[in-house]
């Protein structure tokens, strides 16, 4: 990828339309002998997890050091589960990845359970075991969510108020965030039919009731998410095919349910 050029509007599994401003990214076509989903934008397939970290790692260099030029840091947000752990593994040990700028992040968490942080469900436990112990991060630019604080969601928002509001105006939101997707659709925390999908003018929320696996969650709202300069979508494994396929009909019949049905379609950044 050519150095020089701004930061762009993607998405790691659907390519968002380019703003006025930032040039969209290229992202190589999946090799013909796979199928490609029929999703909006530049769908990525790969034959296995490591061919799909090989299209993706070089994005977040790429955004990160070209937000670095531009705005003098960057603003990541990563999520938690099985699936990109590997992905994180890999920009500590390949050398290609060594000038990621680490000094010049902050790292944020997309979503986060309601457990302490030492406890082996914790997203930040696994994030913080991966990068931010392998990294030159500074700890001051680590931002986990203190899940277990009665006013967590508040907190973590003004936190991401305060912080992005150094920068200008325009420019003030996340940089890269990396999402996944569950078999039942969902994305960060914003599960089917939960309440957090209803939520207006909010950054983050905490996220609970019948439809939230437990325990509760804490996670950043559509709003929050759609203002990203570059979504990642990172989906493996056979059991997501279904999931998949549910997501390419219900994108070409636009019919009942929707966002609420099934969460990761109110993935529509600005």
């Amino acid at each position: 990828m050519a150095e020089g050029r701004e930061p762009g509007h993607n998405r790691g599994v659907a390519e968002t339309p380019e703003s006025p401003l930032y040039e969209a990214v290229p992202i190589s076509a999946a090799p013909a002998t796979l199928p490609r989903p029929a999703l909006p934008g530049n769908v990525v397939v790969r034959g296995g997890v490591d061919e799909l970290i090989d299209a993706m790692a070089p994005d977040l260099l790429f955004q990160a050091k070209a937000c670095v030029r531009t705005f003098g840091d960057f603003h990541l947000a990563l999520s938690g589960g099985t699936t990109p752990e590997p992905f994180y593994r890999r920009l500590m040990y390949d050398p290609n990845y060594r000038d990621l700028p680490w000094k010049r992040t902050h790292l944020w968490v997309v979503d986060e359970r309601c457990v302490p942080e030492d406890d082996e469900r914790s997203n930040f436990k696994m994030i913080h075991e991966t990068i931010v112990t392998h990294s030159d991060i500074p700890r001051e630019q680590v931002h986990p969510m203190r899940a277990m604080a009665p006013d967590a969601d508040a907190v973590y928002e003004q936190e991401l108020r305060d912080i992005l509001g150094w920068r200008e105006k325009g420019h003030d939101r996340l940089d890269f965030v990396l999402l996944g997707m569950g078999s039942d659709g969902h994305t960060a925390s914003l599960f089917p039919r939960s309440p957090a999908l209803m939520a207006r003018d909010r950054l983050v929320v905490k996220n609970a009731g019948p439809n939230v696996t437990p325990p509760d969650r804490l996670t950043m709202t559509f709003e929050l998410l759609n203002a990203s300069r570059f979504i990642g979508v990172m989906v493996t494994g056979e059991k997501k095919k279904a999931t998949v396929q549910r997501v390419v009909n219900a994108a070409a019949s636009a019919g009942p349910g929707g966002v609420a049905d099934l969460p990761i379609l109110g993935v529509r950044p600005l």
